[in-house]
């Protein structure tokens, strides 16, 4: 049977756009449809301005390491406008591009919100109406979206989609949440001169990383400025005739704040989609259920990215489309790797990781586990007088002196440490880390000078 399209994708995010980019280029007849922006959350409400504004947040705290060496200055104002309007101008530039690609690649975008048919039949409702395209294949790619939890008031609160379009900048802001994006907005609310308090109702933020890192990430993180409140949570939002927001917590104390932000997690973007009646299996928390190399338990119906809950990183999504396509027209048959993926959280000081958490190796490997840890005060606040520091920690597997892990808490950790994941995806041993020359005076040449593990 003729069908419209060789490959029909829904979602032109990283992961959709980079897919039908590889398809086209083999000469397959590739449409992609998107009722939002190009680019996917990444581009528009993600890394990429989540990034600016961290470079925009730092500069409060350069004025106060420079006097140290001499050079006085002051930060007189921040204009938020500014900001938020720069980056919008930016994200609209990036927009295009991904246009651009899309055309120049030959892949037809269809705008509309798409849902499906049949196996092989997507509908798409667009401005001019319904219109039914058929597919030889269909793949999901649609993404997360932040939520707020349902309590009295949540209407009030923004998620980090809002937050890069607020109106004016708030004074004093509330972030719920412990994962990366909540200690990333913390700490760029922070930079940029809110009171900012940085709410989580378990025991320590950043669940699923090491958890020495977690304790030195936290304490440097709270020791710039922010209130960070474990073992807490809000039970009500209320408004206040001013505008106020007065965030009543469940241990009966009341915040006052201009913004309540949620970063408590997100979920997959599959309502409307009609998984269920074609007979796409889907998990209980909404993640599609796929196998190796992206397959529903529809056959000619995919899925890849955070859509179906492997890990929520943009690289990865990109990896998986690139794999898909060389399953599909190239006789790929090997699986994703997703062991050693690094990662990075860019709060203040950042971190950046890769391979296994101390805990995770004990778990593993038990007393085969050597860690090598150092902790220390940067060479520039040597002189700035800022108390930040940094801490580095790479773990190392005994008996095959196998590095399996490395950690950094400090300035630049995520460009220092993905120097490192090529090394650990290598099998690099601390004999080879131990041999490599350091670059002096760097932070980084730590990582090769650590000589004794810990007790």
């Amino acid at each position: 049977m003729s069908r419209d399209y060789e490959l029909l994708v829904i979602g032109a995010g990283s992961g959709g756009v980079r897919a039908s980019r590889m398809a086209a280029a083999k000469g397959v007849k590739v449409a992609v449809v998107e009722n939002r922006y190009l680019g996917g959350t990444c581009v528009n409400v993600g890394c990429v301005p989540k990034k600016l504004f961290v470079y925009a947040s730092e500069y409060s705290e350069k004025f106060k390491e420079a006097k140290g060496f001499g050079v006085e200055g002051q930060l007189n104002h921040f204009d938020w406008p500014t900001l938020r309007d720069n980056k919008t101008a930016e994200i609209g530039r990036l927009n295009g591009i991904y246009n651009n690609l899309l055309d120049n690649s030959g892949v037809e975008i269809l705008n509309g919100t798409a849902s499906l048919k049949d196996a092989n039949t997507v509908v798409v409702s667009g401005e001019s109406g319904e219109q039914e395209y058929t597919a030889d294949k269909i793949l999901i790619a649609t993404g997360g979206w932040p939520f707020k939890p349902e309590i009295p008031g949540a209407e009030h609160a923004i998620t980090s989609n809002e937050a890069f379009y607020l109106e004016t900048f708030p004074k004093r802001v509330v972030v719920v949440g412990g994962g990366y994006i909540a200690v990333e907005f913390a700490g760029i609310f922070n930079g940029l001169g809110s009171d900012t308090t940085l709410m989580y109702r378990g025991e320590q933020v950043l669940r699923g990383f090491d958890e020495g890192v977690r304790q030195f990430a936290a304490e440097q993180i709270a020791a710039k400025g922010i209130d960070i409140r474990t073992n807490s949570d809000i039970a009500s939002i209320e408004k206040q005739a001013d505008g106020t927001l007065v965030c009543q917590l469940k241990s009966g104390e009341a915040i006052e704040a201009d913004a309540v932000m949620y970063a408590t997690g997100r979920r997959p973007m599959t309502d409307g989609l009609n998984l269920e009646h074609v007979g796409v299996k889907v998990r209980d928390n909404g993640t599609i259920i796929a196998d190796d190399f992206f397959q529903t338990s529809v056959p000619s119906v995919y899925a890849l990215g955070d859509v179906i809950g492997t890990p929520a990183l943009t690289p990865v999504a990109l990896a998986q489309g690139m794999k898909l396509v060389a399953n599909f027209y190239d006789g790929d048959t090997t699986p994703m790797d997703y062991s050693n993926i690094p990662t990075a959280v860019f709060c203040q000081p950042n971190i950046a990781t890769v391979g296994l958490t101390e805990e995770e190796a004990v778990k593993e490997f038990g007393d085969d586990l050597s860690v090598f840890e150092s902790s220390f005060k940067p060479m520039k606040h040597t002189i700035s007088g800022m108390p930040e520091r940094s801490m580095m920690k790479l773990l190392v597997q005994t008996s095959t002196d196998k590095v399996i892990g490395a950690h950094m808490v400090g300035p630049d950790a995520g460009e220092i440490v993905q120097g490192l994941a090529v090394a650990i995806k290598a099998g690099a041993t601390k004999a080879v880390f131990d041999s490599t020359i350091g670059i002096h005076p760097t932070a980084a040449e730590e990582f090769v000078t650590m000589r004794t593990a810990r007790a």
